[in-house]
């Protein structure tokens, strides 16, 4: 565990995974201090993301699961179950303006995957 500050905003990095345990262009879910979070390798882009792991639709744990894309140039993960589909980069529903999840911020460092929590 590492604590940095950004914005004035306190955030305590928590050791996640090791990199190669979240599949190339897919997802994984770990638990944070009792909470699920969804880890994306999106591979194809260069890029990984954190989110909540529960779609806010129906309360279900899925959304490590769900399959990622883009819209236009917008990082989404689609719920597997309904196909809500959400930014991972600000967590706005892309296909229903009443749902939001949650983002962290993500660093890879040595193959270890680190989650950002305020």
């Amino acid at each position: 565990m590492e604590t940095l500050f950004a914005e004035k905003e306190e955030i305590i990095w928590y050791l996640a995974c090791r990199a190669e345990d979240v599949p190339v262009d897919g997802g994984a879910c770990v638990l944070i201090n009792g909470h699920q979070i969804a880890i994306y390798n999106f591979a194809r882009r260069g890029e990984w993301y954190a989110t909540d792991n529960e779609c806010p639709h129906r309360q279900q744990m899925a959304l490590s699961r769900g399959m990622i894309g883009s819209q236009g140039d917008e990082p989404k993960v689609a719920c597997p179950f309904h196909k809500k589909t959400f930014s991972l980069q600000t967590g706005q529903c892309l296909n229903d303006d009443g749902y939001q999840i949650m983002t962290f911020p993500v660093k890879v460092t040595n193959g270890m995957v680190y989650i950002g929590v305020e």
